[in-house]
């Protein structure tokens, strides 16, 4: 989490114990939740960058020399809206793998659609065919949970092997 994410957490928290001393249980009730779904989107954003980046150390101790940057305030657009958060880029050779994860985080950057909490891309450089969406929803247990939504919107659980096929066409496997 990083420090701008710590203050709007703080932030947040001050507004709703002020909204409940005031008797606007409203208010309250809407920045509990506001605050439920930030944390639900920052652990789904964070297993997938992460579950990647383990994926991705496998594979160079296993010798494929895979090189990973990170940029943890990328822009970018699904639909019409703009989603903000972490990027990390897969190199092995010329061959490029990115994956951008985030959410909407001013009234001007739009909605994710399909009742989601934050939204993904992997991205296969120069393989379009390849490309993935993401759509990170509450489970049903409350947990977030990712799917992967294709064209026609069938929506199907994320699982690491997912993740690992991605990593292998990356390498060429």
């Amino acid at each position: 989490m990083t420090e701008l994410d710590e203050a709007w957490a703080l932030a947040l928290a001050e507004a709703e114990r002020r909204a409940r001393e005031l008797g606007r249980g409203d208010i309250a009730e809407y920045l509990a939740l506001r605050s439920s779904n930030d944390l639900l989107r920052s652990i789904g954003i964070e297993w997938l960058i992460s579950t990647l980046t383990l994926l991705a150390g496998e594979a160079n101790r296993a010798g494929a020399s895979l090189s990973i940057e990170k940029d943890d305030a990328h822009r970018f657009g699904v639909g019409s809206a703009t989603m903000v958060g972490p990027q990390i880029t897969f190199r092995s050779g010329v061959r490029k793998l990115t994956i951008a994860a985030g959410w909407p985080r001013t009234p001007r950057d739009g909605i994710v659609r399909g009742n989601g909490l934050a939204c993904a891309r992997i991205g296969h450089l120069g393989k379009r065919s390849a490309n993935q969406d993401l759509l990170l929803v509450r489970s049903s247990s409350g947990a977030p949970e990712w799917l992967a939504v294709d064209e026609s919107g069938t929506r199907d659980a994320l699982i690491k092997d997912r993740l690992r096929q991605h990593l292998d066409y990356l390498l060429g496997e």
